[in-house]
């Protein structure tokens, strides 16, 4: 079997492949990283047989551990997408926040909205409501789609169920509840970037709004309006049950639990992400005042079709992992870097490499999570903390930067009115300065953490 460099150089050819197959032929991710898998154990040297049984064993084991959570993740979405939920959950926060701070209210209903919903969908979903906001508060359509963009980008990359980080978290085997509640500590700040960035840069590149409709006709195009506490419900109760699942099962075992008893063991059960999110999808149900075989079948139906493609790319990544954590590599690595203390760094930058070439922030944080994973030890990371953070740190590195090969890109600038070198200036650079912003940031919570744990 191949080692040392000769395996660096195979590596190096793996995800020169990767790129190549996805962004110059135009082979779909799920079969750029299958193909390689298989290519990479057959040229290290695996026995074809066990290359095989590898590539199987990592995409049933990663489906296995996040497949429900997708899917349930990907039906909350549609809910809220269909219902008008998106917006009633915007016009609250306007309401809580006041319309001085209109960026700001845009950024933080995007970082919101955009946990379970794709951020592309989510920018297409508020994108009348932008235009109607921008028009009334007198601000330019490129300071709310700045905002908007950017607090959609920060929550799809950090905080799971968007199948990104919960992909990451079953390929490098953190705990999705540590990772959900360490994405939310890590956005907060990261998302108020967001909008100062949209305030003092995208604000000197005026586009009228004009927009189509007022917010009270967009609302009447929806018909009648999900309750406030129904619009939140189905994000905020998993998160919560994720939460008490997380601090039921904390300590570990030898220390003195928290909870016990049948209280932690339905805590533990409730608490687990795929059970909270199927919870979650029953609750999103209650968005809309007709229950009917529309919700119950067509727009499940929807949600899970939605998650087919992002299924099929995790298995593959799982796949992918599974082969490359077959190989030597933890030897060599902790021989050229150990001691250096740059896991984090590292990761980052790998994740924002992938990002560049490829534009998918998924495909890059699938194909990073699947080279660090095998790595953890040797770059000083193989803690639950370190785990939790090394997902972090590649969702940090996979929104850097967003350009012209990202659809998201071109989804901001289609529905902006925004000219392609104004986006450049204003959506490309933001997104360095969020990414750059975020990966310092974690590094800094990452010392704390140590220090608590």
């Amino acid at each position: 079997m191949l080692d040392g460099f000769a395996l660096i150089l195979l590596l190096a050819a793996a995800v020169a492949f990767i790129i190549v197959a996805t962004a110059k032929l135009d082979l779909h991710a799920f079969l750029a990283l299958l193909l390689a898998a298989y290519l990479t154990g057959l040229v290290a040297g695996i026995d074809p047989a066990e290359v095989a049984s590898l590539v199987t064993d990592g995409f049933g084991g990663i489906l296995g551990y996040i497949g429900i959570v997708i899917i349930a993740g990907t039906i909350i979405g549609t809910c809220l997408e269909r219902s008008g939920a998106a917006i009633v959950i915007a016009e609250t926060i306007l309401g809580y926040i006041g319309e001085e701070y209109t960026t700001q209210v845009m950024a933080i209903t995007g970082s919101i909205v955009s946990i379970p919903v794709f951020c592309d969908s989510g920018f297409v979903i508020l994108s009348g409501l932008n235009r109607s906001l921008a028009q009334r508060s007198g601000l330019s359509l490129s300071t709310l789609s700045v905002a908007l963009a950017g607090g959609l980008y920060v929550t799809h990359v950090f905080v799971p169920p968007t199948p990104g980080p919960i992909a990451a978290a079953g390929i490098i085997g953190a705990d999705i509840g540590l990772v959900m509640l360490a994405g939310l500590i890590v956005s907060a700040p990261i998302v108020f970037v967001a909008a100062t960035w949209a305030d003092r840069v995208a604000s000197n590149y005026h586009i009228d709004p004009d927009p189509e409709m007022t917010i009270e006709e967009i609302k009447a195009e929806y018909g009648t309006m999900p309750s406030r506490a129904a619009s939140f419900a189905p994000l905020l109760v998993p998160i919560a049950l994720i939460a008490l699942g997380s601090i039921a099962a904390y300590p570990e075992a030898d220390s003195p639990e928290l909870i016990t008893g049948t209280l932690q063991r339905w805590l533990l059960f409730i608490g687990d992400p795929a059970v909270a999110l199927i919870i979650g999808a029953f609750i999103a149900f209650a968005i809309v005042p007709d229950f009917t075989s529309d919700v119950t079948d067509d727009w499940v139906s929807d949600g899970i079709t939605n998650a087919a493609v992002i299924l099929a790319v995790t298995g593959a990544g799982g796949a992918f992992g599974e082969v490359l954590s077959a190989l030597p590599l933890e030897g060599f690595i902790t021989d050229t870097l150990g001691g250096l203390g740059i896991g984090l760094f590292a990761a980052f930058v790998v994740a924002a490499a992938m990002k560049t070439a490829l534009g998918s922030s998924t495909v890059a944080i699938l194909t990073t999570a699947s080279l660090v994973a095998p790595l953890l030890g040797s770059l000083g990371l193989n803690t639950e903390i370190g785990q939790v953070f090394t997902v972090l740190a590649i969702g940090a590195g996979s929104m850097t930067v967003s350009h012209a090969n990202d659809s998201y890109f071109w989804i901001i600038t289609e529905f902006s009115d925004m000219e392609t070198e104004t986006a450049y200036q204003a959506w490309t650079l933001a997104t360095l300065v969020l990414g750059v912003s975020s990966i310092l940031w974690i590094v800094v919570l990452r010392n704390v953490a140590g220090l608590i744990f």
